[in-house]
Order: C-alpha cells, then structure tokens, then sequence
C-alpha cells in the first residue's frame, strides 16, 4: 500500500490513501508535500548536505489524479543552494515548493540543546478518526495522542507514523516522513467547529535544523486566531530524540 504509485520517473497515480478527511475527491496536502520533498531530496549535490527550509504554496485544491512533479535547482551555490518544485494534475499547477538547501559541517561545539522529548508514542491515546470525517489519509496514518485529539478544539500533542509508504516500493526518507504530517498541525490544533468554520491553510512552511529519525513523528500543534478572518497554526515537529523542526501555517478564517 502507498500514497503514490510511480508511474514514471515524475509521474505518479494518486491512491485512496491520499483523499482528505473533507472530500473523498481531494487530497489532503501532507501526501503531495512529502512528494516535493522527495523531489527536492532528490536533485544532487556537490557535497554533503541537508534542507533547512521548505516552503509550500498551495494553490488549489489536488484531485485524486495523476500527478507530475518538476524540480530544478534555482539558484546553485557552494554552501547555500535554492532549490524548486512544482506538482501539477490536470493540466494545472497544483502546488509550488521552495526549499534552502545547505552545505553540512561539524557544529556540535556550539549545538544548542534540543528541548525537553515528548512522552514516548506508546504512551499516547490510540486516535480513531470522528464521525462524519472521511477515511483515506487519515485512516493510512497511526496516530496517538498526548493531550488533544482531533475532535476537541484546542492545542494537541500527537504522535504519528505511516501506515503505508510515499511511493510503492520506497522506504520514506526521514524528511518525507515529517512532510507527510507537518501539514496536519493546523488539523489537529483547530479552535473551531470544521461543520461551522473554514480554517483553510494556503502554505506550510518548515524550518529544519536535523534530519528526523525513526518512524514516529510527534506534533506539538496550536492555533492562533485573528480579528480579520486570518489566522496561524504552530507546530513543533518531534522525534523521540526531541525537537527537530518548527511548522507554520497561514489560515483563512471564515464561516461556512
């Protein structure tokens, strides 16, 4: 089982485990993000090193559709690279990603201290997906709760793996297993009713500063709401290590 089924070396079949909790006809963004990421991953570099940024522009919403990725690196450079991709369906421009890329070197006499880890994921609440929510990614997610859940409003702390790969026959790298999750932090940190309010997330936005390890995932999520209909969701990204990563997204607040 797998979000994607490689088709060729930039095309790829959507599956069911793709569909958003919303409509069983769009995909929810975190299996797409992941796909740039594997494209981002993928382009070579001269020397060894790692994605500090990415950013995501979501520009509709992604049908469970045949899908093309395209990346290029940007803007070439010895220590510091920006890299592009774009994912396309139907003829449209789905989704752009952007990510800094740089070169690795030995910091650990100034690293600064991870954080305080997250309880371990065994630990956790075993979550079931609410009544009236759609199946698709969420059911190919394995998801346990700290504190929150997904159907009361407020801060979550959630653990998270896959139950099915990216792409068929490919073990995730530890950067496609975060991307895969970072953009359910808004989800599971939501203030509002989804019956009664939008809270529609156009970016995702990940500052890295070491690559994840292991198959679990931890999210320490919430929302911030404006005045305006504007809004933002904030997570801190975990392994069992500790903190790894900070998520943002921006939200379009309106009632339905």
């Amino acid at each position: 089982m797998a979000f994607y089924i490689p088709l060729t070396d930039n095309s790829f079949e959507s599956t069911e485990h793709t569909a958003g909790p919303w409509s069983p006809d769009s995909q929810h963004f975190g299996p797409p993000t992941a796909l740039l990421g594997r494209a981002l991953e993928a382009l070579p570099a001269a020397q060894p090193s790692m994605i500090a940024r990415i950013t995501v522009e979501i520009l509709g919403p992604l049908p469970l559709a045949t899908v093309h990725v395209h990346a290029d690196v940007e803007r070439p450079g010895k220590s510091v690279e920006l890299l592009a991709a774009e994912l396309s369906a139907e003829g449209r421009v789905v989704a752009r990603a952007r990510a800094w890329r740089m070169a690795t070197s030995d910091s650990g006499s100034v690293r600064t201290e991870d954080g305080e880890p997250l309880k371990a994921p065994e630990e956790g609440i075993p979550l079931s997906r609410p009544e009236g929510w759609g199946g698709g990614y969420l059911d190919a997610m394995q998801m346990r709760a700290l504190s929150g859940s997904l159907a009361e409003p407020g801060p979550a702390t959630v653990w998270a793996r896959q139950r099915v790969a990216l792409v068929k026959g490919e073990e995730p790298t530890g950067l496609q297993r975060l991307l895969v999750l970072a953009d359910s932090g808004n989800g599971v940190s939501s203030l509002l009713d989804p019956r009664r309010w939008y809270f529609i997330n156009t970016e995702l936005t990940v500052h890295l500063r070491r690559q994840p390890e292991g198959e679990w995932i931890g999210m320490d999520a919430h929302t911030e709401v404006g005045d305006h209909g504007v809004g933002t969701a904030f997570t801190v990204m975990h392994d069992r290590r500790g903190p790894l990563a900070r998520g943002a997204q921006a939200l379009l607040i309106k009632p339905r």
